[in-house]
């Protein structure tokens, strides 16, 4: 019997690749810093100008309640007088079979208490 020897074939083995052979994907690291720069740049840009806008808007809001404000102690002395004068009316209904009873006159006899409506001390 004779022996066969297993044996290259002619011309050798092709070399073995062991090298990674990765494509590039994407843009490089310049890019992607460069992007995010212009981003972050533009944001804050945006950010400025929103606010420059807020401190606008809360200026007029300011000024707007600083011209407000006579109007509403007038509104509020409106109402203040209107409860005064109804508390008023309902004193005299309530007490007019009381004799010697002076509507709105303050029932302490020392000056240290009083209404607002009498000329007390002042506060």
């Amino acid at each position: 019997m004779s022996y066969r020897q297993d044996l290259p074939p002619a011309g050798g083995f092709e070399a073995v690749k062991y090298k990674r052979n990765l494509p590039l994907k994407g843009p490089g690291a310049l890019v992607i810093l460069g992007g995010v720069t212009a981003l972050c740049s533009f944001g804050f840009y945006r950010l400025g100008l929103g606010n420059l806008e807020r401190r606008e808007l809360q200026r007029e809001k300011t000024w707007a309640r600083i011209h407000l404000v006579p109007l509403l102690m007038a509104e509020g002395d409106r109402a203040t007088h209107a409860l005064n004068q109804r508390g008023l009316a309902i004193e005299t209904d309530l007490m007019k079979d009381v004799k010697g009873w002076v509507p709105g006159q303050s029932v302490y006899n020392n000056a240290r208490y009083y209404t607002r409506d009498t000329d007390g001390p002042g506060i």
